[in-house]
């Protein structure tokens, strides 16, 4: 098996895991029209950088940065809201990308790779890049991860207890731009969405204690990219596009199967209350 294969092997899964973690921030917050609009308003981050000559990932970072930025500014003017942030940022970054896209015909990188990535061609670095916002998300679940499910769920609760629900926001927003950013390589500006959601909202169908989710969304996301990537080796497919497609497929059989699943589990606690 080549060498580039192993890589791409390894940032599936590291990539997976990833997804599954902040994954569940993003179903967890409702924050995944917020997670769809920097999908895309990243990419013209990404163009710039390589007009530049400099690193994609540094570009949709630095980009994501002012983004975040914007959007928080946006929904906090009188009469508008997050929605109307993320909708505006959506559409007014993809735009600039394509714009400053076709003002650079002999952009040294395909667009394509910036939209839908190419994980074939994912380097050490990229790796890298994604093991340690993995582990700075696994670090912040450790120290803080009461206080955000706190305030995913009781915002008024968790302001009326004196914590500062802006700072909670900000390291939540944080994580959701970084993975944003590494899984640019692999699954692209566009894709990014489906393997960042999906798993987390197919481990929300299938377990509901909260501590269970992100252990099933983390296996989750790593086998869509394992199964995703021998899939694509098989069929001679994009890559990017059959690890979402994956995360996308077990997403709609989670939804099939909901419904049965809660007629078992209150089948199963009639029984438990006869005895």
């Amino acid at each position: 098996m080549s060498s580039f294969y192993w890589l791409a092997l390894v940032e599936s899964v590291v990539l997976g895991l990833l997804c599954g973690v902040v994954g569940t921030i993003v179903v967890l917050r409702r924050r995944a029209f917020f997670t769809v609009a920097l999908t895309h308003a990243t990419f013209p981050g990404g163009v710039v950088a390589a007009i530049g000559g400099f690193s994609v990932l540094l570009g949709a970072g630095v980009f994501s940065v002012v983004l975040v930025a914007v959007m928080t500014a946006i929904s906090r003017v009188r009469r508008q809201g997050s929605q109307v942030a993320s909708g505006v940022v959506l559409t007014g970054g993809f735009a600039l990308g394509m714009l400053l896209q076709s003002l650079t015909p002999s952009l040294p990188v395909q667009v394509d790779t910036l939209l839908v990535g190419s994980i074939l061609t994912v380097t050490r670095g990229d790796i890298l890049a994604a093991a340690i916002v993995l582990l700075v998300a696994v670090l912040v679940l450790l120290v803080a991860g009461k206080e955000l499910l706190f305030s995913s769920f009781d915002p008024w609760g968790f302001r009326a207890a004196g914590y500062r629900e802006h700072a909670m926001d900000a390291v939540a927003l944080t994580l959701i731009a970084a993975t944003v950013v590494v899984a640019m390589p692999a699954v692209g500006s566009i894709l990014a969405i489906a393997l960042i959601v999906g798993p987390a909202a197919t481990a929300g169908l299938l377990v509901r204690r909260v501590s269970r989710i992100i252990p099933v969304a983390c296996v989750l996301g790593a086998l869509s990219g394992v199964l995703g990537l021998l899939a694509s080796r098989a069929w001679n497919i994009a890559g990017g596009a059959a690890i979402c497609l994956v995360a996308a497929v077990f997403f709609v059989l989670a939804t099939l199967s909901a419904p049965h699943v809660r007629r078992r589990r209150l089948r199963r606690l009639r029984s438990q209350a006869q005895l």
